[in-house]
């Protein structure tokens, strides 16, 4: 099972490695950051499951980052802890107003913290099954309502069919599709095509998913599988 992805911005280097032993002791897997700015440059290419963000940083308004991250459509989604030396009662309103889903006021206990981390990761998974998203090893994410596909951030461009496909094959991750299972999901009794077409589909969908596209596994004689 993949680790969940913490990605903590704080610009101490003792708060830094406090955070990240406790929450890898726990079976979290941690990055660090000292800069708001090396944060956006990471999720540039990788989305964590949460972020533990402090509310003072050298280069930017921990509040400003946080409101900027849940208006982002691809961001929206990421669970974010508020970790502050300020503990007054507007401070935190005003964090949680700006979409923070929880809030921590240094000193803290790195128990209370762990705990904290993993409520809030459950809160983003029932969330997350209410917004049919679907995430694969945290660079692909599949937006089943609105018929949207990112990769490292940016939309895929697919078409009606390639996206039935991969959202049939994602919804369902290592099972083996056979090409007619494929195509009968797709067209029903109604199909007129022939199951090479689904190999077409498949293809093409692999180019425009570019690394992404080592997921989607051919199981020879058989079918298709989605598989992290």
């Amino acid at each position: 099972m993949t680790k969940k992805l913490i990605a903590i911005v704080d610009d101490e280097p003792d708060i830094l490695n406090l955070v990240s032993i406790n929450l890898e002791k726990s079976g979290f897997e941690t990055v660090k950051f000292e800069l708001a700015d090396e944060l956006h440059k990471f999720l540039d290419c990788t989305i964590p499951d949460l972020i533990v963000l402090d509310l003072m940083l050298p280069d930017a308004d921990g509040l400003e980052v946080c409101k900027n991250l849940k208006k982002t459509e691809m961001f929206s989604n990421i669970p974010i802890i508020m970790l502050t030396a300020k503990g007054e009662e507007t401070d935190r309103v005003l964090g949680l107003e700006f979409g923070a889903d929880d809030y921590i006021v240094k000193p803290f206990s790195p128990r209370e913290l762990v705990a904290r981390v993993k409520a809030v990761l459950r809160r983003g998974k029932l969330r997350e099954s209410r917004n049919k998203i679907i995430e694969i090893d945290r660079i692909l994410r599949i937006d089943l309502q609105k018929y949207q596909v990112y990769l490292h951030g940016k939309q895929l461009e697919l078409t009606p069919t390639e996206f039935n496909i991969l959202k049939l094959l994602a919804s369902h991750k290592g099972w083996v599709y056979s090409r007619n299972q494929i195509l009968d999901n797709l067209w029903g009794n109604d199909k007129i095509v022939v199951d090479r077409t689904v190999d077409v589909h498949i293809r093409n969908m692999r180019e425009k998913m570019g690394e992404a596209g080592k997921f989607i596994k051919n199981i020879r004689g058989v079918g298709y599988k989605l598989e992290e």
